[in-house]
């Protein structure tokens, strides 16, 4: 194992249940399970195939003998026509009606949809995991205030739950676009070599309508509700590239997620997990990095560049096809996959067990408050007689010398003392320290977050409730 490449998703990030969804035994399985499904309907529609034989077929469906396949395809250099050639050596009685009147990618581009379909499942279980961790964390500290930031530079105050609605907002708009397109997946269905389906208007005789009912059999037979209407030997890879801009958007809210965590654990607000044992660095034994984070934004690059593959391959398919894809949708396609799967699991571990530091947090608003609350504390002057104009320069000159402490001098935020030892205010240290509540600041956010909660994510969760209670497991 320790003398050839392994690819770190497999060893390091993605979960079993994405590594076996893009495993050889997936693939050949659902091979054989489409040649099952084209017989059997070629049967059902008046084809000379027999029950018996369909039988055979179903009995030796997943005992695959891979040995025969690779021997036949070291001779014949096709991986198709290898499993037609082992599969009917496990069922000589059916081995003449295998794959009849199919080209390679009828199971090839076939198996392609099945296994993408079913990985956006795993990738949507594994989001509204997420979505479900973040939401009971936005509801736990809904009234928590918290300095925010435009540009990185204090801003007027928010709450710490109403920030996790943001990422929340973000996840939401993935799971409608995975919806989208979960609800959209279609087979390529049985089309022939050029998209044509000349071979089965042979087979059935010119008899167009059974050839439309064939595919409608097959689709229902493989769970699907239709087949792609038109194509050429291939489905369309646009297909592949809508597949995997979902997975970008997942990864690039996973990323901005990441980003806000690592800037809050440099200010000492939130940290995300550190196990009893993790070191941080080799060098400084204090050091508490957010390597959890730092390996979602870097997993997100990847599948955020990755997603350009199929766009490109499918703007540069010739005609009805040309096999200029195959090798770089064996790679991206997956790769996304098992790249966002990491990521996810990453999101729900940080998620589940994110520390929150009240009392970091309050002292940073406390220091920052003096400046927000000056549009108050001027209204209230002038409520006392000032002059508007008067008390806006009065304050701005006093918040210009409170700001130099601060930055230049190292002090406290003297704001507040600075507006009482002014005669033109006619206000008390202590009727300042009145306007000094966080909570009079932070708006509409418990709110918000009350309503975004009922209104938005929470008939998500009822709906989905059978697929929460989801932990993950990391590997580093």
């Amino acid at each position: 194992m320790n003398d050839k490449y392994v690819s770190p998703l497999s060893e390091r990030y993605a979960s079993k249940e994405m590594q076996y969804i893009f495993s050889p035994d997936m693939k050949f399985k659902t091979w054989r399970k489409l040649w099952i499904a084209l017989a059997e309907s070629e049967m059902e529609l008046g084809l000379n195939i027999t029950q018996e034989q369909i039988d055979e077929l179903k009995a030796n469906a997943d005992n695959i003998n891979y040995e025969d396949a690779k021997e036949r395809e070291k001779l014949v250099r096709h991986d198709v026509m290898s499993h037609v050639y082992a599969y009917g050596l496990q069922c000589p009685k059916a081995k003449g009606i295998i794959h009849l009147g199919a080209t390679s990618c009828y199971v090839g581009d076939n198996t392609d949809i099945i296994v993408m379909t079913e990985g956006l499942k795993l990738v949507r279980k594994k989001l509204i995991n997420v979505i479900n961790e973040l939401a009971k964390f936005a509801d736990k500290y809904k009234a928590q205030p918290t300095l925010a930031f435009t540009h990185f530079q204090p801003a007027q105050p928010t709450t710490v739950g109403k920030r996790a609605t943001l990422w929340l907002m973000e996840l939401k708009l993935d799971l409608d676009d995975l919806d989208y397109i979960l609800d959209n997946m279609m087979l390529l269905g049985s089309k022939g070599t050029t998209g044509t389906q000349a071979s089965f208007l042979e087979l059935f005789e010119g008899d167009h309508a059974k050839i439309k009912e064939l595919e409608k059999k097959i689709a229902e037979k493989m769970g699907y509700q239709k087949c792609f209407p038109v194509s050429g030997q291939t489905y369309s890879r646009k297909m592949d590239t809508r597949v995997l801009n979902i997975l970008a958007g997942i990864a690039a809210s996973a990323h901005k997620f990441s980003n806000d965590i690592r800037l809050l654990q440099h200010l000492k607000e939130i940290e995300e997990p550190f196990e009893k044992n993790q070191i941080g660095s080799s060098a400084m034994a204090y050091k508490r990095n957010p390597m959890r984070s730092e390996r979602i934004a870097s997993l997100a690059n990847y599948v955020i560049v990755t997603a350009l593959n199929p766009a490109i391959t499918s703007s540069t398919q010739w005609f009805e096809r040309t096999l200029d894809d195959s090798a770089n949708k064996r790679l991206s396609v997956p790769e996304s996959f098992l790249a966002i799967d990491g990521i996810l699991d990453l999101y729900l571990n940080v998620v589940d067990g994110l520390v929150v530091y009240d009392k970091v947090i309050t002292k940073r608003l406390m220091s920052e408050l003096p400046f927000m609350a000056t549009e108050n504390i001027m209204m209230d002057a002038v409520k006392a007689g000032g002059d508007r104009q008067e008390m806006h320069e009065k304050i701005r000159e006093l918040s210009m010398e409170a700001g130099a402490n601060v930055k230049q001098k190292g002090l406290d935020n003297n704001l507040l003392e600075l507006i009482a030892n002014d005669d033109a205010f006619n206000m008390s240290y202590e009727d300042l320290q009145k306007t000094m509540d966080p909570t009079k600041y932070v708006g509409r956010s418990p709110e918000q977050v009350d309503e975004f909660l009922k209104e938005e994510i929470q008939p998500i969760l009822d709906a989905n409730k059978d697929i929460l209670g989801l932990s993950a497991t990391i590997n580093v």
